[in-house]
């Protein structure tokens, strides 16, 4: 069969006037095929199709199609350890040439990739996800918080039910004692918990001052990305992508706990030990050479303190953050002065604290301390419950019951 090459050749031979026998010679082909190819022309070579090969993948081919139909940004890495847990014997290269053929190529991006020096910088921001726990029957909107080492790459993730101010305060503490210390400065995608609205132009960004503060007690200076350029924290924006992937499709999760242990799980096996495709290290071993470059954490945790009022319910409980915490039998006042901390909630009445609690993480729970309810309460239709309390008194003599029938007698008697 005489290929495209060979093709033109015989045709460039031809236009320049040799006769048929001269171009055979020169071709290697015999006469009656060099002349058919001149009367046919330029037109494409008809080739059979070539059978199948039959390989190691063979028996995985329809699992891969059922799972790309469900989950078409499934990663090659996270199918490859799939069906190897399932008996599959071959390299990785036939397998992508595979997924290649069943699924559209993403579109390349040009990005600007910019370094950074070891402990220098690292990059925060959330991202949503929508999850139904086997706990429960709805489906919920949840979010990611990711801070990753501009250096190395190196990864601590952890999903929340909430992104406010506490939750991103006390992610960022958890992170900072991951490492086992903090950069020296924090880029973040103009947060509202970062970033207070939209500065104007030739202005300088506001950030929240809670921020700052905690930066100034762990020695980090938070820096907003450029508007509309969240591509210069790309980062921690593909790991976003990755982990949707890699570890976040088809799986399931019996509750937000159990989520974020497999989270931590696939991070320290899968996301921190594998061969970065920009640095060329692998993860964890580039971390522990940047470790030493970041700033040494302080004695204590950072100990924000966010004020608020919050009205007691007739449950005596007061709502914070979605979840309810209780207060003391016998509280007076009606609205309570509320402290929020990156891990506590602390309850005051009239200057006076009441009540601390450990925050809650997820929503419509409730944390009622030991001693805080002695006798169940009452209620009424007329206004809210109120606790019962048993007060000491004084002792009581005891008398038969005669003697109250005869004050019966005489009370009845009366005209």
């Amino acid at each position: 069969m005489l290929n495209l090459k060979g093709l033109m050749m015989i045709l460039e031979l031809h236009r320049q006037g040799l006769p048929i026998s001269v171009i055979a010679q020169r071709t290697g082909h015999d006469r009656k095929t060099v002349r058919k190819y001149i009367q046919r022309g330029l037109a494409a070579p008809k080739y059979k199709p070539r059978a199948a090969r039959t390989g190691a993948l063979d028996d995985f081919r329809s699992y891969l199609q059922e799972r790309l139909q469900a989950w078409p940004e499934l990663t090659g890495s996270r199918l490859l350890r799939e069906i190897r847990a399932l008996g599959y014997q071959g390299g990785k290269t036939i397998l992508n040439d595979y997924l290649r053929q069943i699924r559209p190529a993403p579109a390349p991006a040009f990005e600007v990739r910019f370094e950074t020096p070891p402990g220098q910088q690292a990059q925060v921001d959330f991202a949503e996800f929508k999850v139904r726990f086997a706990s429960e029957p709805m489906e919920r909107k949840i979010w990611l918080f990711a801070m990753v080492l501009g250096h190395s790459r190196y990864l601590w993730a952890q999903f929340v039910m909430h992104q406010d101010l506490p939750t991103v305060l006390r992610c960022h503490m958890q992170a900072f004692e991951h490492f086992a210390g903090a950069p020296r400065e924090i880029l973040y995608d103009r947060m509202k918990t970062a970033v207070l609205g939209e500065p104007e132009q030739d202005k300088a960004i506001i950030y929240n001052a809670k921020l700052l503060a905690c930066g100034a007690h762990y020695g980090f200076a938070p820096r907003a990305c450029q508007p509309y350029r969240a591509k210069t924290k790309g980062k921690v924006e593909r790991p976003f992508r990755y982990i949707r992937a890699d570890f976040f499709m088809a799986r399931s999760f019996v509750d937000l706990q159990d989520m974020n242990r497999q989270l931590r799980l696939w991070l320290d096996t899968v996301a921190n030990a594998r061969l970065h495709a920009s640095t060329q290290r692998v993860v964890q071993e580039h971390f522990q050479e940047e470790r030493p470059s970041l700033q040494a954490l302080p004695a204590g945790r950072f100990d924000a303190v966010l004020r608020q009022e919050r009205r007691v319910s007739s449950e005596g409980c007061v709502s914070v953050g979605g979840n309810y915490y209780s207060v003391p039998d016998g509280t007076r006042r009606r609205t309570l002065d509320v402290e929020t901390t990156a891990d506590q909630v602390r309850i005051h009445e009239d200057g006076q604290l009441i009540a601390v609690h450990a925050l809650l993480q997820g929503r419509k729970q409730r944390s009622v301390l030991p001693g805080h309810r002695h006798v169940p309460r009452r209620s009424t239709s007329h206004g809210p419950r109120d606790a019962i309390r048993i007060l000491p008194g004084h002792a009581v003599s005891t008398r038969p019951l005669s003697f109250y029938e005869q004050i019966g007698r005489q009370l009845g008697g009366r005209p």
